[in-house]
């Protein structure tokens, strides 16, 4: 996918062995059995990424195809490290949220400060875009990404490269997270992006899980392995339907059902994500219909504009960000058999024209007319104008893709087809 996206940008990592040595471990490691391959493709529930090109790849791996043993080099060297990783688990965090119990997931507002004209410094003020360390001392919302990182990271590399321990690990590594009844987290947000002073939690934390829908594809990947039993399939399934629960019912997930900008992309995102592996497809069509006015419609002008992103100190990032999460529903819409790809109002509000505005400013040196702190690269734009020209070209695309940098061949992007 990609999108993957803790902002929801997706990590990529390193390696190197040589070619024989693969080729042959690759055969060893998948012996031709097409029927077991049959039976466990129709058993691949993913959402973000593509089943049938997962399929491909994984067949041409198997072959040896030379242009893809680098990229499958890096995934296993990758796995190798996440072997060793976590466990992670939300007890570990060393403070207590307000409910005393520390299996609630608790973070503090990154863009926070405390107050220079009061004594104690309460309450904090907002300084958008600059983050305060203090939000370090608060280990959740970095274990979770970093157990995300490796869960996909081994799923991916036991779907690829059939090795059962890294299905194990990364089984391991979920029980810890959502199952284990000393380690596991409660499925709510409640204490999320508190902000000191001011409150215990916002529905704003809900952007703190935008990455757990690749948690829900790693899970697919993993189906067909003997260490992912039928109990931990039900129970994940379990937290992610009390979490959506919690997401469309309590006061917080409400509020950011009701966000404007990003944090309503990535809200429908998750909801998206979630409903359909829990097989509630008609929950996620309700949400992907809505999207097409709430989210498209709303957020970017007929000239490709997403005012609400450029309002932010940090506006080419936040413009691409919530970008790729409208991307990142147009793909799970296709898993609901709905295509936002060509949405267009009668106005020209589309996802087409969101990215034929920040083109030039990434391709053709336009200088961008917005505030960006921290500095500004084109870096996050390139794979969505790579996702584009596949789900909905235009007549500029191959222009565009010849003025970007080259794929890495060792890049992960190449292992799951975008």
């Amino acid at each position: 996918m990609f999108p993957a996206m803790t902002s929801p940008a997706c990590r990529l990592a390193p390696f190197t062995p040589g070619l024989i040595s693969l080729v042959v471990a690759l055969n060893l490691f998948w012996p031709a059995t097409p029927v077991a391959a049959q039976a466990q493709e129709a058993r691949l529930r993913v959402f973000l990424l593509d089943a049938a090109k997962l399929q491909t790849i994984r067949e041409k791996i198997q072959r040896g195809d030379p242009d893809l043993v680098p990229a499958a080099e890096r995934l296993k060297e990758d796995a190798r490290k996440a072997l060793k990783a976590g466990p992670f688990s939300v007890v570990d965090k060393g403070v207590s949220p307000p409910s005393g119990d520390k299996h609630d997931y608790m973070s503090q507002a990154p863009y926070f400060w405390p107050n220079p004209a009061t004594s104690n410094g309460l309450p904090y003020i907002r300084k958008d875009g600059e983050r305060n360390p203090e939000i370090n001392k608060i280990s959740d919302h970095r274990r979770q990404n970093d157990m995300i990182e490796a869960v996909e990271t081994l799923a991916l590399a036991y779907y690829f490269l059939g090795d059962e321990a890294y299905a194990a690990r990364a089984a391991g590594l979920l029980r810890t997270w959502y199952l284990e009844p000393t380690t596991r987290m409660n499925p709510n947000l409640q204490f999320g992006q508190s902000v000191p002073g001011v409150n215990t939690g916002r529905g704003i934390g809900l952007i703190e899980t935008a990455g757990l829908p690749r948690v829900i594809d790693a899970i697919g990947l993993l189906l067909g392995s003997k260490s992912w039993t039928a109990a931990d399939q039900r129970g994940l399934e379990k937290w992610y339907a009390d979490f959506l629960d919690w997401m469309q019912t309590s006061r917080h997930g409400k509020d950011e059902a009701a966000a404007k900008n990003n944090h309503g992309t990535y809200y429908d995102v998750q909801v998206v994500s979630f409903a359909l592996f829990l097989g509630k497809k008609e929950r996620a069509v309700e949400v992907l219909n809505a999207a097409r006015q709430n989210r498209i419609a709303a957020q970017i002008e007929p000239d490709g504009r997403q005012p609400l992103e450029l309002a932010r100190t940090k506006s080419w990032g936040y413009s691409v960000m919530n970008l790729r999460g409208l991307m990142n529903l147009a793909l799970l819409g296709e898993s609901a058999g709905m295509d936002l790809w060509h949405f267009e109002t009668p106005d020209g509000r589309s996802l087409r024209k969101a990215l034929d505005y920040l083109v030039p400013f990434a391709l053709e040196k336009a200088k961008w007319p917005h505030q960006q702190i921290g500095g500004w690269s084109p870096d996050g734009l390139y794979p969505l104008l790579r996702i584009a020209a596949v789900k909905m070209p235009g007549r500029n695309d191959a222009g565009r893709l010849e003025k970007i940098p080259a794929v890495d061949p060792a890049t992960r992007s190449r292992l799951v087809g975008m």
